[in-house]
């Protein structure tokens, strides 16, 4: 039996009165890659944002490994282990690769009190990381962001979520606006993440990309979870996108989490 991770059980979100989550349950197991689709307005951004702490359910729980826990803020979720990489990677383009891997948790050099950069150590973990998730150009870690191609920037985001040992990294629509050779190299890491035992949620409007990596998928359609289960090799990508259009019956509807 799988070993479950994280756990959203019974999640309502109203903004008003409009109900943008109505009664959704939603698992990751551990070392899974879920693929999370829908329509615009289906309510996949939200059910992310109330996971990534982002926004608070209006009821329902969340339980990570087991046990339920309240994430006030995102920081409540890094401390968790869930880590979400958005479309812009949340990069500050000014600054390097190493300082953006860093951000916010920099290493410090002697004395903690002195609070001073340890940069020579993380420029060494940057060249570390970059090779490790697929970065074959030897790309200085003092390069700014400004200065990497999309794919790159998704590279390094990655990375920084698996160097903390995130135990789940949340990928919202990682490649958009990237070209061919770009989006094969996030697929590739989303891959590697997963064999390091990571795992994953991943959400693409483009089903070719999430086919291609995902171990299973969820639907959600107008804030309602329609399907679950959905194993790509046992289905097509057509049948999948009756079912997020609703032009189908949901036939995966009684696989329910």
């Amino acid at each position: 039996m799988p070993t479950e991770l994280v756990r959203m059980d019974h999640i309502n979100k109203f903004f008003g009165r409009v109900q943008a989550l109505n009664d959704v349950t939603f698992h990751v197991n551990q070392g899974e890659i879920v693929g999370l689709l829908g329509d615009n307005g289906a309510g996949k951004s939200t059910l992310i944002k109330i996971l990534s702490g982002a926004l608070q359910p209006s009821s329902g729980d969340i339980l990570i490994k087991g046990s339920k826990v309240h994430l006030r803020n995102t920081n409540d979720a890094i401390r968790y282990g869930i880590e979400t990489i958005y479309q812009d990677s949340a990069l500050v383009t000014q600054l390097s690769i190493a300082r953006n891997l860093f951000l916010g948790r920099e290493l410090i050099a002697g004395p903690r009190f002195l609070n001073r950069m340890d940069q020579r150590a993380m420029n060494d973990v940057a060249r570390g990381l970059l090779k490790q998730v697929g970065i074959s150009k030897d790309i200085p870690p003092t390069t700014p962001i400004s200065a990497l191609s999309g794919g790159e920037r998704q590279a390094v985001a990655i990375a920084r979520a698996m160097h903390f040992d995130s135990d789940l990294i949340i990928l919202d629509e990682p490649t958009n606006n990237l070209g061919v050779e770009e989006t094969q190299g996030v697929l590739r890491f989303v891959r590697s993440a997963r064999d390091s035992g990571h795992s994953c949620v991943f959400i693409a409007h483009n089903i070719y990309h999430v086919f291609q990596v995902v171990d299973r998928i969820v639907v959600l359609r107008r804030g309602r979870k329609v399907a679950d289960d959905i194993i790509p090799s046992q289905t097509s990508i057509e049948e999948v996108e009756r079912i997020i259009t609703g032009m189908t019956l949901d036939s995966f509807n009684g696989h329910k989490a």
